[in-house]
Parts: structure tokens; sequence; C-alpha cells
């Protein structure tokens, strides 16, 4: 109760501060990309949240995890290290780890692949210059997902840089980027390897990558991008405990039992080798016509050795987007039109063996699964005396799958899913200079990925479907002078096939469709400048406060003769609220004070089990040391201030109550980064 008590004090005390003025950007200030649909953020009809270079700096070097925490709404979870589940209101329901029903671009390029999976534990932290996140369907534009949109940003302008951390548990990091101009092309090189012994027994991690960007202005009419991406990630998963089991020892892994091995005798974990490469062409005819295409390909070599088998994954995956652009502006209207085209093919080969503590053993099926999936969307974006601004879209989109077992025997599978229209309206009204309100009705569908068909227990799922739902919302943004912005939205989502994970006594996980949900909510947000105090020994303060309060509940729900209509949705907190404090003394020390705050959340669809909830502070320090051309910035993570017992990632409708994965305690990072 005194940290909590502490946490809601801080944030009053600062609010009062806040009657000062300063020259520091506010997030309304800033316009959003909106994949090539730019707009000023109050002006903007959509649910979306920046996630900026103040946000971005608070996470550790291996992950995204404190940035997006800092976004109402949005919700990334450690389940060991290197095994995260993001989730855009509550769509943790199907996703046990990694990204499923929340599609994610880099820059141009399409992270997501054509069944809906997403590998974002292959991007390093320190690659992304910045995020916009979109909450809810946006179908008119990106098609097929219920959940949400993650747009990822690299560099911009140059920056020669290179940074150097080690930390608890045997943490080292090491980065290298140069973005530099030359002549017509802008190029990128970024150099990342990280590696942890972890705080758990067999959760290490390690991975190498590099990625290389070239922006070529070819012309005045045209810009072509070309990136190539490659990504070793390994690391081990040492699976859930039960509740017993954590309290006895927080950092053991899963254990044996009399049927089945522990996941540090078979070697659990993910190896992931990934290469992503692609080509982009802006070309504008004339000033208000213009045509975008982007193909890419990309290769992942998958291995996952496990309690009950070793899974060898072989993916190919090939995308293409396009679209035509037509802009017009009068005195006191613009309006702007897009028709285009996205798809994919992901093509899978995935073999099952048994696993001797890490080896291939005898086989057990061999399987193939090709998805194809893609929309055509058209959009209409029109500004009304800069008043009135609305956007209007329709996505046609169409996803269907071949299965066939290879070995031991032959077997042949073809879904084709029912074609949806997706239609998104919404509208934003300034009722003032700095002050708008939005309205937005869209519906949103996401059919089943490759690992929900063909899931750990090596079935076809045949009677799988996609789910769907439509979402209503409406919202205000106010900026208080130059100094304060603050931000509510409220949501009303029903979802029907809601798709659900389970386990069976292997640990294997399965899924099925788990009829309705209502999910109602309001989110918050709160911001305010850079207030310069006068002051030579405490020179700045910025605060940033967000909020997530849930109604989420299950509708038209059996699981065999059991009814859970009405129940909490699984895995989904009712509340959290973060905060983030900066604090610059003596015009160099930066201190950032962060706090997570996490409600109960039920770990199984019976509500039967419940998390406690949890407070998690973390502080760190920086200092810069300039040298004529060259600073360096000397920066002390310390994470979980409080040194709690927690857990950051559960397993959901575990088989055998093993829904936990126990946090590290108190923990440092130290490092240094150098910009030339």
């Amino acid at each position: 109760m005194k940290k909590i008590s502490l946490f809601f004090s801080i944030c009053y005390a600062t609010a009062l501060f806040s009657q000062k003025e300063d020259s520091a950007t506010l997030v309304s200030e800033i316009k959003i990309d909106g994949y090539k649909k730019p707009s000023g953020f109050m002006a903007s009809t959509k649910s979306v949240s920046v996630v900026s270079e103040n946000i971005l700096r608070q996470n550790t070097p291996e992950r995204l995890l404190e940035s997006i925490n800092q976004t109402a709404g949005v919700r990334m979870e450690e389940r060991s290290t290197g095994s995260y589940r993001l989730s855009v209101r509550g769509s943790t329901l199907r996703s046990p780890f990694g990204v499923r029903n929340v599609k994610v671009y880099l820059d141009d390029f399409i992270l997501s692949d054509a069944s809906g999976n997403t590998y974002l534990n292959v991007i390093s932290p320190e690659l992304i210059d910045r995020m916009e996140i979109y909450k809810g369907p946006e179908s008119g534009d990106y098609g097929a997902v219920t959940g949400g949109t993650v747009l990822l940003k690299t560099k911009n302008s140059e920056t020669l840089s290179a940074g150097l951390s080690i930390g608890s548990y045997g943490t080292f990091n090491e980065s290298f980027n140069l973005s530099k101009q030359l002549g017509k092309h802008f190029f990128e090189i970024f150099q990342n390897h990280y590696q942890t012994d972890a705080y758990r027994q067999q959760s290490e991690m390690f991975r190498k990558q590099i990625f290389i960007k070239d922006h070529f202005q070819y012309s005045e009419k045209g810009r072509l991008q070309a990136m190539l991406m490659y990504t070793d990630l390994d690391y081990r998963t040492p699976g859930g405990l039960t509740f017993g089991q954590m309290q006895v020892e927080r950092k053991m892994a899963r254990p044996a039992t009399p049927a089945l091995p522990g996941a540090l005798e078979q070697n659990a974990g993910i190896r992931n080798k990934m290469v992503l490469a692609g080509l982009s062409n802006e070309y504008n005819f004339t000033p208000a016509f213009s045509h975008f295409i982007l193909v890419q390909g990309s290769y992942v070599d998958f291995k996952n050795p496990f309690i009950t088998n070793f899974e060898n994954r072989f993916e190919k995956n090939f995308a293409l987007r396009t679209h035509l652009n037509y802009e017009k502006n009068w005195t006191k209207i613009s309006l702007a039109w897009r028709f285009g085209f996205e798809g994919g093919i992901n093509d899978i080969l995935v073999k099952n063996y048994d696993n001797h503590k890490g080896y291939e053993g005898s086989p057990q099926n061999f399987d193939r699964i090709r998805n194809t999936s893609g929309f055509y969307f058209l959009s209409q974006k029109l500004n009304f005396n800069s008043k009135l601004f609305t956007d209007i879209s329709v996505s046609l989109n169409s996803n269907s799958y071949n299965g066939e077992r290879l070995y031991p025997q032959s077997q042949n599978h073809s879904v084709h899913f029912k074609d949806q229209w997706l239609p998104n309206f919404g509208f934003t009204y300034m009722l003032a200079k700095g002050f708008s309100v939005r309205g937005k009705i869209g519906k949103g569908n996401s059919a089943p990925t490759n690992e929900e068909i063909r899931s750990s227990n090596q079935e076809f799922n045949v009677t799988l479907s996609p789910e769907f739902g439509w979402n209503k919302e409406a919202g205000i943004r106010k900026q208080f002078g130059n100094s304060i912005f603050i931000e509510g939205s409220y949501f009303d989502f029903r979802l029907k096939d809601a798709i659900v994970r389970r386990q069976n006594e292997a640990g294997q996980e399965y899924f099925v469709n788990a009829g309705e949900t209502v999910q109602k909510g309001w989110e918050v947000l709160l911001e305010t400048k850079d207030f310069d105090l006068k002051n030579d020994f405490f020179n700045k303060i910025k605060f940033r406060f967000s909020g997530a309060f849930y109604h989420f509940k299950f509708q038209k729900y059996r699981q065999n003769e059991n009814d859970f209509s009405g129940n909490d949705l699984t895995g989904v907190p009712g509340t959290t609220l973060n905060s983030l404090l900066n604090f610059t003394f003596f015009k160099k020390l930066s201190i950032d004070y962060s706090h997570f705050y996490t409600s109960k959340i039920p770990l199984n669809d019976a509500n039967s089990v419940w998390s406690e909830p949890s407070l998690i502070g973390n502080i760190q320090l920086r200092f810069p040391v300039s040298f004529d051309k060259t600073t360096l910035n000397v920066f002390l993570q310390l994470q979980n201030l409080y040194n709690e017992s927690y857990v950051s990632g559960f397993d959901t409708n575990a088989f055998g109550n093993r829904y936990f994965n126990p946090a590290a305690k108190r923990n440092f990072v130290l490092g240094i980064k150098a910009d030339f």
C-alpha cells in the first residue's frame, strides 16, 4: 500500500507542477505516418499511440516491453527471456506467445506472414526509432486483424553511434548504427549482439542481428527503398511452474514428472534464423497522382526442442503491396483516395521428431502447410475547412490454406474461409484549436494462423474458424495551452467465434472457437512537456501517465458441461496504470522513474485461478560526457526497483496448473553509448 500511495502521490504532485511551459514537443503536435497516409495527431480519426524516443529509451537491450507497456491498451508480457507476448486490447486470449491478431510493419515492409504470425523478438529495440500503434480493427488499410496494427520505424536522420552494456545474470549487449546521406542515397547499417544467462534455469538467450537499408531518391518524382535483415536468435524456454513450485524455487525450470521429462533435461528452447529482404518504389506521376509498390520475401529456419518432441520448421514467405493514390486540395476542402492490394503466401514444411535431450530422434509427423491471404482496399480521406476530418474505407479479405501430411501416412486438407467485406468509418471534429472529438466504427476479422491450424499437438484443426467482430469507439483529445495534453477513449468491441488456447496433459497446445466476447473499456493518456524550473540544481521535469480500465466478458461460452458465460476474459487484467517521470539535475543528469501497475488476471476460462496484482518500479540514470564531436552517454538501469516477486507472463489455461513464469528480482544494466 505504501508503494501504491507513493505512486499516486507522485502523479498528483507532478500534475501540480505542470503549470509552467516549455518548448518541448507534445504528442498532440506531431504527425503520424499511418502507412503513407500522414495526418496531424489531433486530426487523426484513429485510435493511435505514438512511442517516441523518450519512451523507447526505457527499454532494456533485449526487448520492447517497457516502451510498449507505457501505452494504454497495449501490453507486452515476458514469459521468459526472448519469449514475449504482445496484445492490443485483450488479444492475449489467443496468443500463448509471440504476436497473433496484431499486424506488424517495419518501415515500408511487412513483418507479419500471410497467416498472421509475427516473430517480433527478432527485432532489437535499438533498431527502432519510433513506433505507431493502432488499436482495434483498421481493415481498410491493414487487412484482416481484430487486435491492432504496429508500425515500426527505423532512423530517418544521420547517425553514427556505438553502444556497449553489461548487466545482471551475465548480460552483455553491443550495437553499432550508421545512418548517412550520400548523394541521392540514404543508408543505414545496424548491427547488434546480445546475450544473457537470464534469471531462471534453462532461460539463456543469444541474438545477432544485421540490418541494412538504402533509400534512393533516383529522381524528383521517384524513390526506391531496399532492405535486408538477418537475425540469428537462440533462447531457452524454462516452461511454466505451478504456484507451489514457484514458492519453493522461483528460478527452477519446469521439473520432470513420472510421465514426462523436464525442460532442462530436454534442453527446451527456440532457435530461429530469419532473413527478410524487400524492395519498394514510390513514384509521383503528378503532384496529385502517385503509385506505390512493394515486393518482399523471407526465409525462416525454426527449431523448437520441446518436452514431447523436436520440431523443425522451414518457412518461405512472399508478400506484395501496391496502391494508387490521388490527392487534391482546394481552398477549404482536401480529398485523398487510395485503391490497392496486399497479399502474401506462407509455405511451411514442419517436421516433428522425438526429442532426445535437445537432439532429433525418431520421426513423428511431417507436414506441409501453404497459406494464401490477401485483401483489396479502397479508402477516402476528406477534410472540410480543417474542422471536420473523415476517413472511410473498405476491404475485401480472402484467406485459405492447404495442409498435407507427408509422414507417416498421406493426408490432405484444404480450407477456404469465407471472403469478408470489412468496412471502417471514422471522423474527427475540431471544436477549437487543440481540442477535438472523434468517433469510429469498424469490422475486424482474423483467420487462424498456421500455428493454430497445426499447433504443437501435431493435428490439423480443420474445424477452426476465423474470429470476427464490430468495434465502436469515441474519443476526446485536448491540449491545455502549451504544456499539457490529455486523451480519453471509450470502445465497445463484440467478438464472435473467439479463438482460445487449450493445453492437453502433455503440455501441447490446441485451439478452439469460444463463442462470443463483450469487450468494453476506457483508455486515458496524460502527458506534459519538459518544464524548465529555472534552477541550476533541479532543471527540468516531464510527466506521462496512461491507464486502461477494461470490462471484458465471455458471452455464450460453454466448454463441455461447463457454462463460462459471464466470466472475465482469460489473461486480461481489468486495470493497468503506467507512469513515467523524467527529471534533469545539474543540466546534465537525467533520471527516468517509471511504474507499471497491473491488477489481478484470470488465468483460466473458469476464473478459478487468478494472479496477484503487481506494482513494478524501474529507474534509469543517464549522464552525457562531451568531447569535441563525440558524446558519451553513460546510463544505469535498475529494473524491478522494489525487488518484487512477480510474474510478467502467464501460461493461460495451462494443464496441471503450470500458469506461472516468474520474473527476475531486482537487476541492473550498466552501459555507454557513443554518438559521433
